[in-house]
C-alpha cells in the first residue's frame, strides 16, 4: 500500500519544479493528482507522463495570481474528483527587490503569488472538507527566507512570512475539524526556475550549480525528489497529528554562526 491510496491530491504550481515532483511523488504513493499551472504545455506533458506510467492524473490551467482562478481551480478539482484530501500549495515568484526598489506592482504580484493563491486554495478545500466532517492535509511551500532572507528578496520575504503565518492560523482554527496544515521552508533547490533565475538576475554560467553546490555543506542543492517525499510524509497519516509546523527543511541552521 502506498502513503496515500486513493487520496485526491491537488498540486497549486505543480507542473514543474518542486511542484512536478511532489505529484509525481504522490502518484508513486497511489494518489489521484491534479496539478495547476498557467502553461498548458509543462502540465499537459507531465499528466501525459504519469498516466502513462499508469497513475490517475489531471491538468487545470489556472493564472494564480487571479485569487478567483486559484478558488474555481480547487472547485473544480472537487468537482471532477468529488473531493480533494489533501493540497500542496507550491507555486512561487521569486523576482528580485529590494525595499528600495521595489515598484507597488512587483510588490502586488508577490503578494497575489506566494500569499494570496494559497489563501483562497485552502478557503476552497477546506471549506468542503468542513462541510464532508472529513479529515484532510494540506502543505504550504513556504521558504527559508521568511525568517529574514536576503536584501534582494523584500518582496518575496514579506510574502512568504505571510504564509508562514496563515500556516499556523489557519491550523489553528481548524485542529478540531482534523484538517492538518503545515508548512515547509525549504532552502536553496535546484529547479528549472532557479536556473533561470540564477541566469537573469544574477549572471550565473553555465557551471554555476556546480560552483555552488561545492560552497554548501552537503556538497549539493536542495534536490525536488527529496523535497517531494518529506511533503507525501506531511500529507500523508504517517505523519500523525502533527499540525500547525513549520519545518525548516534546508542545511543551513537557524541561528547557527561560524
Amino acid at each position: 500500500m502506498g502513503l496515500l491510496d486513493d487520496k485526491v491530491v491537488l498540486v497549486n504550481g505543480g507542473s514543474q519544479g518542486v511542484g512536478a515532483a511532489i505529484a509525481r511523488a504522490a502518484v508513486r504513493e497511489g494518489a489521484m493528482v491534479a496539478v495547476t499551472g498557467r502553461r498548458p504545455e509543462p502540465g499537459e506533458a507531465l499528466v501525459a507522463e504519469l498516466t502513462e506510467a499508469g497513475g490517475k492524473a489531471m491538468f487545470v490551467r489556472a493564472d494564480l495570481t487571479d485569487a478567483q482562478q486559484a478558488k474555481a481551480s480547487a472547485a473544480e478539482v472537487i468537482a471532477a474528483q468529488g473531493r480533494v484530501d489533501c493540497l500542496v500549495n507550491s507555486a512561487g515568484l521569486t523576482s528580485r527587490g529590494t525595499l528600495l526598489d521595489t515598484t507597488p506592482e512587483l510588490f502586488d504580484q508577490h503578494i497575489a503569488i506566494n500569499l494570496k493563491a494559497p489563501f483562497f486554495a485552502m478557503q476552497t478545500v477546506v471549506a468542503d472538507m468542513v462541510a464532508r466532517k472529513a479529515p484532510g492535509t494540506v502543505v504550504n511551500i513556504i521558504t527559508s527566507s521568511a525568517h529574514g532572507g536576503q536584501s534582494f528578496l523584500a518582496p518575496y520575504v514579506a510574502a512568504k512570512a505571510g504564509l508562514m503565518g496563515l500556516t499556523r492560523n489557519a491550523a489553528h482554527a481548524h485542529r478540531f475539524d482534523r484538517v492538518r496544515i503545515n508548512g515547509l521552508n525549504i532552502g536553496w533547490t535546484a529547479t528549472e526556475g532557479e536556473d533561470a533565475t540564477q541566469r537573469a538576475f544574477h549572471g550565473a554560467s553555465d557551471d554555476w550549480l556546480q560552483q555552488a553546490a561545492e560552497r554548501l555543506p552537503m556538497g549539493k542543492l536542495g534536490q525536488p525528489d527529496e523535497i517531494a517525499d518529506f511533503v507525501v510524509f506531511l500529507l500523508s497519516e504517517r505523519s500523525g497529528v502533527v499540525t500547525g509546523s513549520v519545518i525548516d527543511w534546508d542545511q543551513n541552521v537557524l541561528g547557527g554562526l561560524d
